[in-house]
């Protein structure tokens, strides 16, 4: 069992401050992984505060078979796709937010991808379509294995392999595109 089953379970327990060691974990990395589903950082910053409320509340059986991150962007994509699938139409992000939208997103790309080589690497993966986008995210960032990933996803293994193996050779393309070179970053 991880640290965040155990920190679940604790909660189930009665124990709400494991809640906090979990939002305080997995926070960012969710909030980055459903920007890639978002049309902007606040945005994807409620739909992992919907992530987390769903825990709360709901207090969904966990297997404990996988790994809780998993299990929790799981979670997080399909909160992300009910809430693509009710909203009509897009909201225009006000011209004043702007600025600091950019300040939010660059202060949680900076708290979570510490080194220059990552962040060449995920201004890259931002120009690739989504699915790429999302699992190299997972892949690479998130630490996670083909099946967690497909499991995320709600894929197969096979396909998510298939599409880490499309989304490497189209983030190589792109870096050369940007005068980097692919393989002196990894």
């Amino acid at each position: 069992m991880d640290k965040g089953h155990e920190c679940y379970r604790r909660f189930l327990e009665g124990e709400n401050n494991a809640l906090g060691e979990l939002i305080e974990e997995y926070r960012d990395g969710l909030i980055l992984f459903l920007l890639s589903y978002a049309s902007d950082v606040y945005a994807a910053e409620d739909l992992a505060e919907d992530t987390f409320v769903k825990l709360a509340v709901k207090r969904p059986p966990s297997s404990g078979k996988g790994s809780f991150k998993t299990w929790l962007y799981t979670i997080g994509r399909n909160t992300a796709i009910d809430h693509l699938r009710k909203r009509r139409r897009e909201r225009p992000v006000p011209l004043e937010s702007a600025e600091n939208t950019a300040a939010e997103l660059e202060s949680l790309e900076n708290a979570c991808i510490r080194s220059e080589q990552k962040r060449i690497v995920h201004r890259a993966m931002e120009k690739l379509e989504p699915r790429h986008h999302r699992v190299l995210w997972l892949r690479y960032f998130e630490d996670m294995t083909a099946s967690e990933a497909a499991r995320v996803m709600g894929i197969s293994t096979h396909a998510a392999e298939a599409l880490a193996s499309r989304a490497r050779n189209a983030l190589k393309a792109q870096l050369e595109k940007e005068g980097y070179n692919y393989e002196n970053l990894f």
